[in-house]
């Protein structure tokens, strides 16, 4: 599996990262619910999305036409105010997926995004969110927000804080429109909800 590899591979990294991915692990693992205890600081819980951002590169497929090229890298990008500081870029630093090394882009406005496989949508951009769903319509770009009724929206994954935990809620439908292909290993933890309903 991916993630075994992964935890091998980085013995070395930061013991924050370290601990989120053995968590990733022992949900993919055991079927756990897809929740985390929610943390106690607003940067600890940034840092747990970043790490999501990170395996979903690993749990979805995207279409040959999404990439220029065999070795165009995979891009996670995000638009508006940055909640991830350096982490992110750190979390996906000598990363490959399928022989693509990962590439963090940051996007102040919706003509900036040219090539991009994950968006994460910045709770900054909440006034704008359908505008920049709509302009992502029919792109193999999986959004990901943690905006409240993002999956309404027509937004992909949507980080929810229920009960004091982090859970995953994927709008199927709308992934399927954009022809990603998400694995069972990320839909069985994750609550599926549908574009206007629960």
């Amino acid at each position: 599996m991916a993630v075994l590899k992964i935890a091998a591979r980085r013995r070395t990294a930061s013991p924050v990262r370290g601990a989120l991915r053995i968590g990733w692990l022992v949900l993919l693992l055991f079927g756990s619910p897809a929740a985390w205890t929610a943390p106690a600081t607003p940067a600890l819980a940034s840092q747990i999305e970043a790490v999501f951002l990170f395996n979903f590169t690993q749990f979805v497929e995207w279409p040959s036409e999404a990439f220029a090229e065999p070795r165009t890298p995979l891009v996670i990008g995000v638009l508006g105010e940055d909640p991830f500081g350096a982490f992110l870029d750190d979390t996906v630093r000598g990363e490959t997926v399928n022989g693509r090394a990962l590439s963090v882009q940051r996007y102040h406005s919706l003509e900036e995004i040219k090539t991009c496989h994950v968006l994460f949508i910045s709770r900054s951009e909440t006034e704008r969110l359908k505008e920049a769903l709509a302009a992502l319509k029919g792109r193999s770009t999986l959004t990901v927000s943690d905006v409240e009724d993002f999956n309404r929206s027509g937004g992909m994954i949507q980080f929810a804080t229920v009960e004091n935990k982090i859970r995953l809620r994927i709008n199927l439908e709308a992934a399927r429109s954009a022809h990603l292909t998400i694995s069972s290993k990320l839909l069985r933890p994750a609550e599926i909800v549908g574009g206007g309903k629960d």
